[in-house]
């Protein structure tokens, strides 16, 4: 792989990617964070935590706290009224989307998702049964077409998150390839995350060539120098931003969300890092 695609190239690339707050400023842009990232806060304190949140300049966010016709234990459509009310956009939310299901369960998971205004439902992962053969993969890219057309008819899209699995192979075929190839792009979108293609010892750029118009949404995340390849805020690693933000009319890119995983300060301080780095950069 070459990491010329992914690192910053010097500090003076890194200063170049940052403008004047009065000329890049949180009203110009959507800043998308995946809550999960700061998930023992909004368990602590939900409305008070979206407020933190909103106030440091996330005007948009996907959650992770849909269970049993709930998210985070609200009325879909009360959760929506909840972040409506702080000015930000419910765009999208990860649920446990099993490709072993029955329809009926895929159309009640994607009928309070789209209660809540939700444009994309996605699968945060696949287990190792649904993708441990490329029968089993096929068996999951035909799921997830058949998801996807549930999701058409509430005017929302599927789709799916990756970690670092997806870039093994199966039977000579990178599964993550296997899932592009076995979907309807009218029907299933990628949420490519950044990081962990980069983990995964791939090239996002690459497959922005190989697969144009796959990617409308993607985990901006970024990571430590060093053989631990931890988490680190965004801006704050060795990620270059600012080559695959170049890169997003080519990749589909529609909506994006920043995500740590984990941290090595409180993640409140974490996710205000990323959000002035993202505030500031001129991509």
């Amino acid at each position: 792989m070459n990491r010329r695609i992914f690192l910053k190239k010097s500090a003076i690339l890194g200063t170049g990617l940052i403008i004047a707050p009065s000329i890049a400023c949180t009203a110009e842009k959507l800043i998308g964070l995946q809550i999960y990232s700061v998930r023992q806060a909004i368990n602590q304190d939900l409305e008070g935590t979206l407020t933190r949140l909103a106030e440091m300049g996330y005007n948009s966010i996907e959650h992770a706290g849909y269970r049993d016709g709930l998210i985070y234990n609200l009325k879909p459509s009360q959760f929506k009224s909840l972040v409506d009310s702080l000015g930000m956009k419910l765009l999208s939310g990860h649920v446990g989307i099993n490709p072993g299901s029955k329809n009926e369960e895929w159309e009640k998971i994607i009928a309070d998702n789209a209660e809540a205004g939700l444009k994309y439902v996605v699968a945060p992962s696949i287990g190792g049964s649904h993708r441990d053969s490329l029968e089993s993969l096929k068996r999951t890219t035909e799921a997830f077409n058949q998801i996807g057309s549930i999701c058409k008819k509430y005017s929302m899209k599927f789709g799916y998150h990756n970690h670092a699995f997806e870039f093994q192979e199966i039977e000579g075929k990178r599964i993550y390839d296997i899932l592009l190839d076995g979907t309807d792009p009218e029907l299933v979108t990628m949420e490519m995350d950044l990081y962990w293609t980069y983990r995964g010892n791939c090239d996002p750029l690459a497959y922005f060539d190989n697969y144009p118009g796959r990617f409308e949404l993607w985990h901006v995340k970024d990571m430590e120098d060093g053989d631990e390849q931890f988490f680190a805020e965004v801006g704050h690693g060795i990620l270059d931003f600012g080559e695959l933000f170049a890169a997003s009319k080519r990749a589909g890119l529609v909506h994006y969300f920043v995500e740590q995983d984990a941290s090595r300060r409180d993640p409140m301080d974490s996710v205000k890092m990323s959000v002035e780095y993202l505030k500031n950069a001129n991509f």
